[in-house]
């Protein structure tokens, strides 16, 4: 019993996904529990948010405010992500190009068949918006979670999840609707959506975090005795965030060629950005954050932003990009524990 819970303490993470995707698969595969399956589907669309809520809350509360300042790193992040979103859009933007021009040489005739350059062109526009959602995405809101478990600095990591949301929904609403033109979708409009949607997310459990350290003294030494209370929390989140992935996947209408590709580019660019981050790490002197900040992915929003402004394809790569995360993270919490 002590080696089981053991292993489950020690490779928590994996724990959490194949839990939710195993519950997920025998929910949807056995006809007799369909109804049991629909009794328990709001229950875990309550759970979700709860979960999350409550992993900031008390990964919020434990944030010393008056260190919150900007860091060299935080700037070297941001211009790295910014330089690789400029650079996936000039070749979606090339490709699209691509498509407008053999449409316009083939003959009438052929357009309606399907010309195989004008194919090969739109199957790596989409291969190319799924890398981009997963390298446009904010910093995952629970970020500092893992941060600070690996023994990172969980202040800086809080500052770089508020800078980086406010950044990047300043950029969203710049680079999707050049790519994808949508009507009544403007720059302000999609601003204001997505940072509601961060808002949402972000500020109340930051503000009530706020509240229980400088004024509930006995509920903020509670969360700072049981340290790992926020990670546990998140890892429910975890695991139905998982199961919903495997829905999304499982109902896509994406062939599994597509799968496959879309797969391996998101696991390509997890390691990728992963990499990109120790590297700017090493020159700064916080590995552990840097590593965090480049990689780790607020995948909500970046599936949300597939639907909204690209094709439901297009949010399997985020989809992906969530189990690669958080199997790397698996990797680098075992690696920590045994250094």
């Amino acid at each position: 019993m002590n080696g089981f819970m053991t292993f489950l303490r020690n490779w928590t993470l994996p724990v959490a996904i194949f839990v939710g995707t195993v519950f997920y698969l025998v929910f949807a595969y056995t006809p007799s529990l369909d109804a049991a399956g629909d009794a328990l589907l709001p229950v875990f669309e309550t759970l979700l948010p709860l979960s999350i809520f409550c992993t900031l809350f008390i990964t919020f509360s434990k944030v010393d405010f008056h260190r919150m300042r900007l860091r060299r790193w935080h700037l070297y992040i941001l211009l790295t992500q910014l330089l690789l979103v400029a650079l996936l859009t000039l070749l979606i933007h090339h490709s699209s190009l691509i498509i407008h021009h053999s449409s316009l040489l083939i003959s009438p005739s052929l357009r309606g068949e399907g010309w195989g350059g004008a194919l090969d062109s739109s199957f790596s526009i989409l291969l190319l918006e799924s890398i981009l959602i997963c390298v446009i995405a904010p910093c995952a809101s629970a970020s500092p979670v893992v941060t600070a478990k690996l023994g990172g600095d969980l202040t800086q990591m809080t500052t770089f999840v508020l800078l980086s949301s406010v950044s990047m929904a300043l950029l969203i609403p710049a680079v999707f609707p050049l790519l994808e033109p949508r009507e009544g979708i403007t720059f302000w409009v999609a601003f204001l959506q997505i940072l509601r949607r961060l808002a949402t997310v972000l500020l109340l459990p930051l503000l009530l975090g706020a509240i229980v350290r400088h004024w509930v003294k006995p509920l903020y030494q509670w969360f700072v005795r049981t340290p790992d209370l926020g990670f546990y929390c998140w890892c429910v989140s975890l695991s139905i965030t998982a199961g919903i992935t495997v829905r999304n996947i499982v109902h896509s209408h994406a062939g599994s060629h597509l799968l496959g590709d879309i797969a391996l580019l998101t696991l390509a660019t997890a390691i990728i950005q992963f990499g990109i981050g120790r590297l700017i790490g090493r020159a700064t002197g916080e590995h552990i954050c840097t590593g965090q900040g480049m990689f780790q992915k607020n995948t909500g929003l970046a599936i949300w932003i597939a639907y909204m402004f690209l094709t439901p394809e297009a949010s399997i790569g985020a989809g992906c990009y969530v189990l690669w995360q958080n199997i790397i993270n698996s990797v680098e919490l075992w690696r920590s524990r045994h250094q």
